[in-house]
């Protein structure tokens, strides 16, 4: 018996299905399921909520999940070795798993879901920035999901809160700070897994805010955030100087030196220079 419901240890698990981490899928697999239920619980309140989870594999935060009150989790997986685990789970929790075998990438889940919504996954390394720049940038806002409660390579989740001057600071966090309050409520050794990644990993918490810190054009902000940082060693009268003519005088219009490097610039000045752009 398992420290949070009734079914086997994960490790008998992935033996009896035969579920070895697949490299390709960018898998590594959290065992210990007093640490699920840990991730769960930062999350937040669950049982008035409908949660999503990108790849979860033999199930460890599926569980931890359920055990934790929520109320429907929609778990996407592609990796059909784990469908008969996590119909296991299904059939323990009754009504309240639903499991999509596909791609988390080609998948809309809103017609399997009903708000509120929270996403909560240790997403497979190899996909989990791309989710997460979608997920920060949809077509409206607020979106439909409250909160994100994300597992990712450590480095990853540093870029998420960086601050301006940081190395870390870069796209990631302008996009993610824009639109949410971003912090890492844990962090996890390569030993918490199986195989053993060779970094340390973090979870971050997002929280949706109910509209941008700044206003500015989502797709604009992008475009130049996108610019700017794709040449960070230059100054960005350079790298952004095929975005417009007259790109130093919009930089100053906005409070930005020509030349100021983007990591020296924070997101309210990036915005402002964004706005230089939205009457062209």
């Amino acid at each position: 018996m398992s420290a949070i419901d009734d079914l086997p240890p994960l490790r008998e698990v992935i033996t009896t299905h035969g579920l070895s981490a697949r490299k390709s899928l960018g898998q590594n697999f959290l065992l210990d399921l007093n640490l699920t239920a840990k991730i769960a619980r930062r999350a937040g309140e669950l049982s008035d909520c409908d949660i999503l989870e990108i790849g979860p594999g033999p199930g460890g935060l599926t569980r931890g999940l359920l055990a934790e009150g929520a109320r429907k989790v929609l778990a996407i997986e592609k990796d059909e070795r784990c469908m008969p685990a996590l119909a296991e789970i299904a059939d323990a929790y009754p009504g309240q798993l639903e499991v999509i075998n596909g791609d988390a990438l080609e998948i809309d889940p809103l017609s399997h879901l009903t708000p509120p919504i929270r996403v909560a996954a240790n997403l497979p390394y190899n996909v989990g920035t791309e989710l997460l720049v979608r997920w920060l940038t949809p077509k409206q806002w607020p979106p439909y999901w409250q909160s994100l409660t994300l597992m990712f390579q450590r480095e990853v989740a540093e870029r998420i809160i960086a601050t301006p001057g940081s190395k870390a600071y870069g796209r990631l966090a302008l996009l993610a700070q824009w639109r949410a309050d971003a912090k890492i409520v844990m962090t996890l050794p390569p030993e918490a897994f199986s195989p053993p990644p060779k970094v340390h990993s973090a979870v971050v918490h997002l929280t949706a805010l109910p509209e941008p810190r700044y206003p500015a054009d989502p797709a604009i902000l992008s475009r130049l955030v996108a610019a700017a940082f794709n040449q960070r060693r230059k100054m960005l009268r350079g790298s952004l100087k095929g975005q417009a003519p007259d790109i130093e005088d919009r930089l100053l219009s906005a409070g930005i030196k020509p030349t100021d490097r983007a990591e020296q610039v924070g997101l309210e000045q990036f915005c402002a220079l964004a706005r230089t752009f939205e009457k062209d």
